[in-house]
């Protein structure tokens, strides 16, 4: 296996450091981190595996999910790659946490706040955010007035491929982590920016080396999924740069030779209309017409009328 730490994008490496009993404090370290000032984070995890109401209804899988002291609930999710419907499958997500406070008998419909965390190996398509902007807060808002009009309902976006601070640009905890999520599976040692006690038991953790043989061989097979999906990934896009640079060659052709054939078309009708002046300019000068008056009527030259 390449590399000292596991990699945190892989399954495998993401619930290994996140979603396990043992390492709460890892994720509890991470989510007030991102929600500083908010509701402090507790201990309390909870089923990851959420059922519809009905035996056919469709599940969903978090990789993390968990809940705070004020009870409201946050999936966190490492998505690899960019995939088609991404933002619908966020919503479609947060409705398991909503639901699941529904109380049989007489209820108010009152609900705890719901969060979703993506962390994303890749960037919203279409430029649809500035590169210097990776971070993203979600809620339903009045387009009207741009006020909050729920607030219990919050989708947050790390686009990751845009944090480019280097070690010792960290100043905030929120830094530190996106570093080490971002860098981890890049890293022989820990940085010297990360002594916080939460990153001595992060990179002890992180460790290969201190796997055991079984979830070893489990990491292993979740690198390589991730790898294929990376190099699916990478086939897809080359693939589509390739057929964009085709269109693009033939639509040039296509351009190129319709614009030849008009250009030909063009050169062709001065060159007639010249011929014609030069024609009509030989028999006036035969008939004897001054070369000043033969050169006004036919647009030549006196130089030209000349040499006829």
């Amino acid at each position: 296996m390449e590399g000292r730490y596991i990699n945190p994008y892989t399954d495998f490496g993401f619930k290994k450091l996140f979603g396990t009993e043992a390492n709460k404090d890892l994720l509890i370290s991470f989510l007030n981190a991102l929600f500083e000032g908010h509701e402090e984070i507790t201990d309390t995890y909870r089923n990851s595996e959420q059922l519809g109401s009905g035996v056919t209804d469709r599940k969903a899988v978090f990789d993390v999910y968990c809940e705070n002291t004020a009870g409201e609930r946050f999936i966190v999710e490492m998505q690899k790659a960019e995939q088609n419907y991404f933002k619908d499958r966020s919503i479609f997500y947060a409705t398991f946490p909503i639901r699941e406070q529904a109380q049989r008998g007489d209820w108010d419909f009152k609900l705890k706040g719901v969060y979703t965390v993506g962390i994303l190996n890749f960037v919203f398509p279409d430029d649809e955010y500035p590169d210097d902007c990776m971070h993203h807060e979600v809620k339903l808002m009045d387009v009207e007035d741009k006020h909050v009009f729920y607030d219990k309902l919050t989708f947050i976006y790390l686009e990751m491929p845009k944090f480019r601070k280097t070690e010792d640009e960290l100043v905030t905890m929120f830094d530190k982590w996106l570093y080490v999520l971002r860098n981890l599976s890049r890293l022989m040692e820990r940085p010297a920016a990360l002594q916080e006690r939460v990153f001595a038991r992060l990179f002890e953790q992180a460790e290969v080396a201190k796997l055991s043989p079984g979830d070893l061989l489990d990491y292993e097979e979740s690198v390589k999924v991730y790898r294929d999906l990376i190099n699916v990934v990478e086939t897809a896009r080359q693939k589509g740069e390739r057929s964009g640079m085709e269109m693009g060659l033939e639509k040039g052709r296509a351009e190129g030779l319709e614009k030849g054939r008009a250009e030909g078309r063009a050169e062709g009708i001065t060159e007639g209309i010249h011929q014609a002046s030069m024609e009509n300019a030989r028999r006036m000068k035969a008939d004897g017409l001054p070369v000043e008056m033969i050169a006004k009527y036919t647009d030549l030259s006196e130089e030209e009328i000349t040499t006829l």
